[in-house]
Parts: C-alpha cells; structure tokens; sequence
C-alpha cells in the first residue's frame, strides 16, 4: 500500500512532467492493485474459514450448555427416584454424582468453547475491517488509475498537437500561395497573348465580312425604323 500511495503522488505533479514518464507509474499502479486484489482474497478466505470456526464454537458451546442442563436433570431425577423409593439411596447418590461430574465437563467445555469463540469473534471483526479497508483502497486506486490514463492521453494528444503546431512552416506556405499566385498570373498572361496572336492571324476577307456583317446589321435596323414611321404616318 505504502507503493501505491507514493504512485499516487505523481497525480499531484504538473502535466508537462507527465508526459514522458507515465507509462511506468501506470503499469506500476495497474500491477499495485492486481497485488491487492490477490491480497482481498487472501483475506476473504481466511474470513471465511475464522467463520466456520466460529460457528463450530458457537455450536459446542451451545451443545456443551445443552449437556450441562440435561446431567443436572438427570441427577435431579436419581435423586427423586431414591426419595420415592424407587431407586436406593446409595446407588442414586453414585449416579448422581456422576451425572454431575459429567455436567461439570459439559460447563467447563462450554466455558472454554465460549472463550475460542469471543476470540475468533474478534478476529473476525478484524478481518472485517481489513477486507472493507481493501476494498475502499482498491476502488479509490483504480478510479486514480482512470484519472491517470485519461491525463495521460490528454497530455499526449496536447503534445502531439503541440508540436504539430509549432513546426507549420507558415513562411513555407506563404511562399507557395506566392508562387501559385504567379504561376496564375502567368497562365492568364499566355492566355490573353494566345487571344491577340488570334485576332493577329485574321485575314483581310475576314475583317471586311466582319465590317460588312457590323454594317449590314446597322441597315436592317434603319429599315424597321422607316417602315415603322410609314406606318404610323
């Protein structure tokens, strides 16, 4: 335990220190509470086996109790049977005294399995409080080891952004869109030039049907503007 509360201390570091050194203090941390998981159920185990002890005792004190209470009887009925005549004094008084000698036994049994079973009733208890320490420590760690995995792919993707970022070469980029603009420059230059080599290649009879097409489109006009007027006339 004492391991994994110095792990944990690394949570209370930066993030930047993180970085590069969590993968150790996860694996650590995840083999940490495989270790205690190993350890509650050692112990759960041995829980239940002060148990049953337990219950064993608690069932002989029970029985030995039982006993006692059934030898006194008996000595009482011995002791009846030679009032009433049914039994001679003497020999009444022998089995008496054995029935209790025997309930003697039986109180001295029960007394004694009392005794084991107060003790393993608190040890009992202490195992209790061991397994419930376990359990809280093995929930309180693994929800740590959560918090720890999820900072560590936070820093990571952070510094994989980072560094993403600081190694944009915005000159780089501004240099190619200059590039690209003259290139476009360029190609509209030769576009236009390739225009006026064009209209530098039309031969004579070309310009004058392009004048007489001008003209002739101009006398259409002028005619529809007569024939109106006429018509309004």
């Amino acid at each position: 335990m004492g391991l994994l509360s110095r792990i944990f201390k690394v949570g209370e570091a930066e993030a930047n220190s993180l970085v590069d050194k969590l993968e150790d203090p996860i694996k650590m941390t995840e083999q940490g509470i495989r270790d205690l998981k190993k350890d509650l159920d050692s112990s759960l185990k041995a829980l239940a086996e002060v148990k049953a002890i337990s219950i064993r005792s608690r069932q002989e004190m029970a029985e030995k109790q039982e006993q006692a209470k059934s030898y006194e009887n008996k000595a009482i009925l011995l002791i009846k049977k030679a009032e009433s005549g049914q039994l001679e004094v003497a020999e009444a008084d022998r089995l008496a005294t054995e029935a209790l000698s025997k309930k003697e036994d039986a109180v001295n049994s029960a007394a004694l399995a009392k005794q084991n079973y107060d003790k393993l009733e608190a040890q009992i208890a202490q195992l209790n409080k061991n397994v419930n320490t376990l359990k809280s420590k093995i929930a309180h760690y693994e929800n740590e080891l959560k918090m720890l995995k999820a900072r560590a792919k936070v820093s990571k993707a952070t510094t994989k952004l980072n560094k993403s970022m600081a190694n944009i070469d915005s000159g780089g980029t501004i240099s190619m869109l200059e590039k690209m603009k003259d290139k476009v420059a360029e190609q509209e230059a030769m576009a236009e030039a390739y225009g006026d080599i064009a209209d530098a290649n039309r031969s004579l009879d070309d310009e004058i049907d392009a004048v007489l097409g001008d003209k002739a489109t101009s006398g259409s006009s002028a005619l529809d503007e007569l024939k109106a007027k006429m018509k309004q006339g």
